[in-house]
């Protein structure tokens, strides 16, 4: 499973052009689910997004997560994260898991990160969907399940 984090300060998804999902201040989350992917890669990155320190604290050091700065998530499903350019000018897609397992596991990632109790906001399944955000640093980051980055 692999994931772009972003610090945001705010951040929406819109679906032809009606709302879904908004947030303030917090993490805007692309995820793309890879195939082999299992509910423990949901609970490692779920974990993951709720505890790491990328917001500053009062001497603006990044020691502070989303749940300490009470921000939110909004989580984006993403397939092409998985998508491989090394050969050729068309990604494949391989690594992709297909459809049913990815939204499975996306759900998985959303309830998890609820149950911790922040607040989720997420795009809707296999739609093409425009997203919005305003980057606050910008502070990004790249995760991966398997720690292959």
């Amino acid at each position: 499973m692999r994931m772009v984090c972003q610090r945001v300060l705010e951040a929406n998804v819109t679906v032809n052009d009606h709302p879904v999902g908004t947030i303030g201040k917090g993490l805007l989350v692309y995820l793309g689910v890879g195939k082999g992917d299992t509910v423990n890669d949901s609970q490692f990155m779920a974990d993951k997004l709720v505890n790491l320190r990328i917001f500053a604290d009062e001497a603006g050091k990044m020691n502070l997560s989303v749940q300490d700065v009470a921000g939110s998530i909004l989580l984006i499903s993403n397939f092409t994260l998985h998508g491989d350019c090394r050969k050729g000018r068309r990604p494949g897609f391989d690594a992709a898991a297909e459809p049913a397992l990815a939204e499975q596991l996306y759900e998985k990632v959303a309830d998890l990160i609820a149950a911790r109790g922040i607040p989720v906001e997420k795009g809707v399944f296999g739609e093409y969907m425009q997203v919005t955000s305003i980057n606050d640093g910008p502070i990004n980051f790249l995760l991966d399940s398997a720690k292959l980055f």
